[in-house]
């Protein structure tokens, strides 16, 4: 259903042209059954005012064509999942995760390429991680290969929606929730995997250029056993004071330090961090608390085939001041550089912007296929 470009350690990057789109839609048109809705090519090719809106993007929710849902089976398996019209679902107040926020999200994105080609990063390893997520939740999960499936499904039925490359990208958000009526603290009784997709700007406007973050002292993301370490839905309702305090003065993001020594360095709101002092390149080693990025994982494969010393260990926060670059990497951020800094009533203005990470980490996707 899918052309496979290139496979490396383990991962794949699928691309999508324009007329495999089309055919893509008429096989789900042909093989649609348990009533599930499916697209067809008028929705991908049809002129309509989402053509015309690129411009005017922001990064709010759009309603879209089609929405994927998927329940579970009493084994705990998954199985009859497809494409719907996109719109409310129906979940029973008592569920599992408005009452007990028992809930995985993923994020990931899909976007257009030079040529025009819709592509895709690394969407196993997203479902993988989910699984992980899911395990340490009580909470059963699609199969990987159930996972890709659904993903590039929504993408190819929403393809209209995804914006030229220097627009924006197509946000894909999939969710495992908890439902059916619960009142005892137990695992959910049935469980719905769903994905919607929206066309969003890119993130920081102006394109890639550095940012101001703010170090966090009194309130932390994740503490030793708990879940910060997965993608939690609870996990991130609990930062968004220090966000929106953050942004009220000025700063683009948050970096958070560990609950304990409140002096090691974790991560941001929503994305990983690392530090470069001469060729070494070090970042937060992962445990507990910190969430293992997809991109973050990518930028330290790259590092050690290109011949830096990588080192994930614990990071001071005083390290920051003395370090040539530092830089945040995620799904909404890709890479970004970090232009300042304020931390405990100390600031940091970064004097060497060194754009051989940049460039050299654009090149390096381009030659694995690896293009976030």
């Amino acid at each position: 259903m899918f052309n496979v470009q290139l496979s490396f350690t383990n991962t794949t990057i699928f691309q999508f042209s324009s007329s495999f789109m089309a055919q893509h839609h008429l096989q789900l048109a042909a093989t649609s059954s348990h009533g599930w809705l499916r697209a067809t090519p008028s929705d991908a090719h049809s002129e309509t005012s989402a053509d015309k809106r690129w411009d005017s993007l922001a990064f709010n929710p759009v309603k879209t064509d089609y929405i994927y849902v998927m329940k579970s089976c009493k084994d705990g398996s998954f199985s009859n999942g497809g494409l719907r019209q996109y719109g409310n679902i129906e979940i029973s107040p008592s569920a599992a995760v408005l009452n007990y926020g028992q809930g995985i999200i993923e994020n990931l994105k899909a976007y257009k390429n030079k040529n025009g080609s819709i592509i895709l990063f690394r969407v196993e390893e997203n479902g993988l991680r989910m699984r992980v997520g899911a395990d340490r939740m009580c909470m059963p999960a699609p199969t990987i290969e159930q996972f890709v499936e659904a993903v590039t499904s929504t993408v190819s039925a929403n393809e209209r929606w995804v914006p030229p490359s220097n627009k924006g990208f197509l946000h894909v958000q999939p969710l495992l929730m908890g439902n059916g009526p619960v009142l005892s603290l137990i695992p959910a009784p049935e469980f719905i995997f769903l994905i919607y997709v929206t066309p969003v700007r890119n993130y920081f406007e102006g394109g890639l250029k550095p940012i101001n973050v703010v170090v966090e002292n009194d309130i932390h993301r994740a503490t030793l056993g708990g879940v910060g370490n997965i993608k939690a839905i609870g996990n991130y309702a609990g930062i968004m004071k220090a966000q929106a305090k953050a942004k009220a003065n000025g700063f683009s993001d948050v970096l958070y330090l560990d609950s304990i020594h409140n002096r090691y360095l974790e991560e941001f709101s929503t994305a990983n961090v690392f530090i470069v002092k001469d060729n070494t390149i070090s970042t937060p080693v992962l445990g507990r608390t910190i969430l293992p990025g997809i991109t973050r994982k990518s930028i330290i494969e790259i590092a050690h085939r290109q011949g830096f010393k990588v080192e994930e260990r614990l990071v001071p926060v005083e390290e920051l001041f003395d370090a040539d670059e530092v830089f945040c990497c995620g799904m909404l951020y890709a890479y970004c550089l970090l232009a300042a800094l304020l931390s405990m009533g100390k600031g940091w203005i970064m004097e060497r912007v060194d754009l051989w990470y940049l460039n050299n980490y654009t090149q390096h996707l381009q030659i694995y296929r690896w293009v976030l």
